[in-house]
């Protein structure tokens, strides 16, 4: 009996887990894998992780490889730095099982990608074991999902393609599913399926070893992890902010030691989720400015004393008034009463400077359950005044509806939400989306503002 005979489940996950951090590919992870508890559990049948913590079923570890095993480690870990199971809950609400299906399809295209690069680096270093896979996936009953038809694309692309195929007779609605992702004007999904490797190549056509066994979207096995978006939800707002810092923390220092080093491995991709920070006031000022300014003589010259202390230079209040503004915010429950007076408080000290005939303020959730209408002399009196009004689900379309039903002709809309949206909408106007503590919710119309609560 050899050693490796002799390791504990829980020996094996250790062994697997520090032969990961300590390949070059994945410096950048090494932090996002100190993230939280890993466990072994007799009790489940594959891994599975809530976004933070990880478990791993005792028959998996003892049926599959230590190559297997760390693939199935590596998973993991991406999950958790690109934070699905916050960003692809819309997925999960709609259907949990082929919301797992399209986080996975998309990992593991990458994975598969660096394994190559990894074969790649080792075969230019004239390693013995360069044809010898650092991670494989599991075959079997733990097989894994890959599909060369989905590279390039995010969880929400892959997700709309399986559920064409699947639809509702696809039994996996409200239970476990997977992470998430985005594209659009930002790159927030690294995980696009375009992995890299330390130099960006691969081995050539006729040099490749043979790749792991792949399976394609008619798939239907469990594979080998599950996605705990219920044990995901389940945390505290604070630890759910507490595990964003975390992660945000690990990626960034992830980064800069493997730009330092020189390794490559993921860097490219998880540089995608460190957006510089934007004071999110100056966007919305530009935004209402560029689509509200009315006749255009309104003058620098003489600035607004007013903000001229917070370094806001904001024109004189000459100029002449434009139509209608409208502010929209999303009371279904993640915004209360208290944060939607902040929120217009901030749209409505700028909505001074612009000096709209009618400022319109729409509380919604899946209706909008109060419409309340200010003219330009009533704006002082606005945060004292509104009510706000909601806390049912979240459809967003009652909004423009709403507009076209009752003919409130906007010049521009702001909307606040929690980006919990599965359908953004039809609007002909100009829209400033707020999306409210979700940097993976991205729209599909409008321009896009992500605004942290603790800044409003």
């Amino acid at each position: 009996m050899g050693l490796f005979d002799k390791l504990t489940p829980e020996q094996r996950l250790t062994k697997a887990v520090v032969k990961v951090m300590g390949e070059p590919m994945y410096l950048p992870m090494t932090g996002v894998y100190m993230i939280g508890t890993k466990e072994v559990d007799p009790n489940i049948p594959t891994a599975c992780t809530n976004g933070r913590d990880e478990k791993y079923g005792v028959a998996m570890i003892e049926a599959i490889s230590d190559a297997n095993l760390r693939y199935v480690i590596i998973h993991e870990g991406k999950h958790k730095a690109y934070r699905h199971l916050k960003t692809w809950k819309v997925l999960y609400e709609k259907n949990a099982r082929i919301a797992n299906m399209a986080c996975d399809y998309v990992i593991n295209l990458e994975i598969e990608d660096e394994v190559k690069a990894i074969m790649e680096r080792k075969r230019k270093e004239n390693k013995s074991d360069w044809n010898v896979p650092f991670a494989e996936m599991p075959t079997g009953d733990y097989q894994g999902l890959v599909d060369e038809k989905f590279r390039g694309m995010n969880a929400k692309q892959v997700f709309d393609i399986l559920y064409q195929e699947k639809g509702d007779d696809d039994e996996g609605k409200g239970g476990q599913g997977g992470e998430e992702c985005d594209d659009e004007d930002r790159i927030d999904d690294p995980g696009t399926g375009q992995g890299c490797g330390s130099d960006g190549k691969t081995l050539p056509q006729d040099e490749q070893p043979s790749a792991p066994s792949t399976t394609g979207s008619e798939n239907t096995a469990v594979g080998f992890d599950d996605h705990d978006w219920e044990g995901a939800q389940d945390m505290s707002d604070q630890e759910k902010k507490d595990l964003e810092k975390a992660i945000d923390t690990a990626v960034r220092q992830g980064c800069m030691a493997a730009s330092k080093s020189g390794a490559g491995g993921t860097v490219t991709a998880l540089e995608a989720l460190l957006k510089p920070q934007i004071n999110w006031l100056d966007v919305l000022r530009d935004f209402m400015v560029s689509n509200c300014r009315g006749s255009d003589m309104s003058t620098y010259k003489t600035p607004n004393r007013r903000y001229i202390g917070a370094g806001y230079y904001f024109p004189s209040g000459i100029s002449e008034t434009v139509d209608v503004l409208c502010v929209e915010i999303d009371m279904s429950g993640s915004i209360g009463i208290a944060e939607a007076r902040r929120q217009l408080s901030e749209v409505v000290d700028i909505a001074k400077m612009v000096r709209p005939k009618e400022l319109h303020v729409l509380y919604w959730d899946t209706q909008v359950a109060r419409a309340e209408r200010y003219a330009l002399e009533d704006l002082d009196d606005v945060v004292k005044k509104t009510q706000p009004t909601g806390g049912g689900g979240t459809d967003v379309t009652c909004v423009p509806k709403y507009l076209e039903e009752h003919k409130i002709k906007p010049n521009a809309s702001i909307v606040f939400t929690d980006g919990y949206v599965w359908d953004w909408g039809t609007w002909d106007h100009p829209v400033l989306w707020c999306i409210v503590d979700n940097e993976g919710a991205v729209p599909d119309n409008g321009k896009v503002l992500h605004v942290n609560s603790e800044d409003i």
